[in-house]
């Protein structure tokens, strides 16, 4: 926007009724949201831009579009949206932990960590900020703090199966093939549309010998969700161990001979 566009937007603002103003910020800021939660993050992110233009200094509202932003690719434009909420609002525990993510999206490990620690003095508890740190000192080859840190965040929400996911996962990076296949098993009693419980069984059985059972599971998983054959997606977005990752892509290239 020209800075004569700016002006004059102002103008305008200055002469029409408050409750007018408020209103259009209102019904802005509900689309937006609309569009961003739908996950229609091409057309979310002009309409947080005009949020943005009527309110600036609304925390939330940059947020949520550094959210969008992180979604279209940009870390670095999430990044400055999310600081900008955190000066803000400086006791707000979102704007760290989507920053976090943010950092993360460029492998900056330290800075993720730093803002998820920052929310882990505020709140012990948070499951979300245990399980991205669970995924920091995973992608840092820590992997026995990532299974602790994935155990505390389950334990902190009942019901988060990816965080049981990953512990299982984190087991049998280490080795410990007996408790991720136990753990595993009961996700998927619990959870039977759970693709990443039956990918990572299916992968783990085939490594121990029993084919049949793995590709029954492998069956249900690729059915769920396709992008469990791309290992790419497994070690980059879904953080999956580099051994479970490696074992499930062999099982694939063996099945697909």
């Amino acid at each position: 926007m020209t800075r004569w566009c700016a002006a004059l937007l102002a103008v305008l603002l200055w002469l029409l009724p408050q409750s007018v103003v408020a209103e259009d910020l209102e019904t802005l800021y509900g689309r937006a949201l609309q569009a961003s939660q739908s996950g229609d993050f091409v057309g979310a992110l002009p309409l947080w831009d005009q949020v943005l233009e009527l309110s600036p200094n609304d925390a939330a509202a940059l947020s949520n579009r550094g959210n969008v932003r992180l979604a279209l690719g940009d870390p670095d434009g999430a990044i400055v949206d999310q600081t900008r909420s955190i000066e803000l609002a400086p006791e707000e525990l979102d704007p760290h932990l989507n920053r976090g993510t943010a950092e993360e999206a460029l492998q900056d490990w330290a800075a993720a960590e730093a803002d998820y620690l920052w929310i882990l003095k505020r709140d012990a508890t948070d499951a979300s900020a245990l399980y991205n740190l669970g995924n920091v000192r995973g992608s840092t080859g820590d992997w026995d703090s990532a299974r602790r840190l994935y155990q505390q965040a389950a334990d902190a929400r009942p019901g988060f199966a990816m965080a049981r996911s990953s512990a299982a996962l984190a087991a049998w990076q280490q080795q410990d093939l007996v408790w991720a296949e136990a753990e595993l098993r009961k996700l998927i009693r619990r959870y039977p549309l759970f693709a990443d419980a039956r990918a990572a069984l299916s992968g783990l059985l085939w490594q121990g010998g029993s084919s049949g059972e793995a590709e029954s599971h492998w069956a249900a998983a690729a059915g769920l969700d396709t992008r469990y054959r791309q290992k790419e997606w497994l070690l980059d977005v879904r953080r999956w161990p580099p051994q479970p990752a490696k074992q499930l892509m062999a099982f694939l290239a063996l099945e697909e001979r």
